[in-house]
């Protein structure tokens, strides 16, 4: 968690997470339930805080959950607490607060905790409308018969055409939907910001939502996720090899490292990241580091090998997928690995947007055998593992 900004971002996001979870039968607050390994809550933190729009995430809780919030959220950065009101409405209204107390924003997107698959690319989609709208939501079609009842009974089938599923996140102009708040009475109970943004006066344009979506609510929603089929677990590898060379800088893991040799190679020749990019790359079913960024290719002579890891990670989430963990190897007989290895992680593990725990850097020789052995080389490999639907 970091201090207040000082200056005005244009983009804010506000997680709504001060739910009980009472219908979830979970034990605990759904929003700290794990899904998928990690609380619900930090799948949705994690994709704001890592699109490069939103300058600012804000995190809506009830009072007394300031701990397991951190826990949830532990590693991660750029993101405020605000404590929750009595109703969703109120708890949204004292996040808004807290951001125009700190300086305000252009946009704001509001969204629930309970949604966790959310997608850059529904961020993408939400930011482009407020181009030229201010105010947009997601929705989908109503495809099954819909009708409404009366005391038990069917009274009549509702046109469904005219129907539409809202989800979050709901954008907005920050200054408009601040002001709708303070307009809405308190016997106002709404269930979602649009109807707040509406009923003054502002009119809400719409966008394709996405079935990722899904709010998690009930015990059986919860139950589901335990199905084996829900996701895929794909595993990639990769492997590269580099000359030593004098008059070269040696960079591993992103690093750079003191010695008396230096990797050669087209970019900065960084193998482990090189093996990294091919591993992620893979597991996403995407080809290998020379389809994308061509040896023979100029523009790439002497490049940050940053540059590639963080492209294999945008063809992931463009494919709707998350990384689950990567696992690489050095094999070298010196430099000597272990004073570095865990700025290496901590390095790739922002590269990845994942805490350190789910990257792992190790050393090995080759018993002065080979290339490797014999100071000629060093070599690297990389397993990586990741969910897609």
């Amino acid at each position: 968690m970091t201090d207040s900004v000082a200056q005005t971002p244009q983009n804010h996001a506000l997680i709504v997470a001060a739910g009980r979870g009472e219908r979830s039968g979970l034990g605990l607050p759904k929003q700290y339930a794990l899904i998928r390994g990690l609380p619900m809550v930090r799948h949705s933190a994690v994709k704001f805080l890592e699109h490069p729009d939103i300058s600012k995430l804000w995190v809506v809780i009830q009072a007394g959950q300031e701990d397991q919030l951190l826990d949830a959220l532990e590693e991660l950065n750029n993101y405020e607490i605000v404590m929750g009101g009595a109703t969703r409405q109120d708890s949204v209204k004292n996040g808004l607060s807290a951001i125009a107390a700190a300086g305000g924003a252009k946009n704001v997107l509001i969204h629930d905790a309970a949604r966790p698959f959310l997608s850059q690319m529904m961020i993408d989609r939400l930011l482009a409308s407020l181009e030229h709208e201010s105010g947009v939501i997601p929705v989908l079609p109503v495809v099954d018969t819909t009708i409404n009842i009366i005391d038990r009974y069917l009274e009549q089938a509702l046109d469904r055409d005219a129907l539409w599923r809202v989800q979050t996140p709901q954008a907005f102009n920050f200054n408009k939907l601040l002001k709708a708040h303070d307009l809405s009475s308190a016997e106002f109970d709404a269930t979602d910001d649009a109807q707040i943004f509406k009923a003054a006066g502002n009119q809400v344009a719409i966008v394709e939502g996405d079935e990722a979506l899904k709010k998690y609510t009930t015990a059986a929603d919860f139950d589901q996720l335990s199905e084996k089929n829900m996701i895929q677990i794909r595993t990639g590898t990769g492997f590269d090899v580099h000359q030593l060379a004098a008059g070269e800088e040696l960079w591993l893991g992103g690093l750079k490292i003191a010695h008396d040799k230096g990797l050669a190679g087209h970019s900065d020749a960084d193998v482990l990241l090189h093996a990294l990019t091919d591993a992620l790359l893979g597991a996403a079913g995407a080809g290998d580091i020379g389809d994308h960024f061509p040896p023979s290719d100029p523009k790439w002579r002497g490049a940050s090998s940053d540059k590639f890891v963080e492209f294999a990670v945008s063809v992931i989430k463009q494919k709707g997928g998350a990384i689950n963990n990567v696992d690489m190897t050095v094999i070298c007989e010196a430099p000597k690995i272990k004073p570095h290895r865990e700025a290496m992680r901590q390095n790739i593990a922002n590269m990845l947007g994942l805490p350190t725990e789910q990257v792992s850097v190790k050393a090995t020789t080759t018993e002065q055998l080979g290339f490797t052995g014999r100071g000629e080389g060093i070599a690297a490999q990389a397993v990586a593992t990741i969910s897609m639907e």
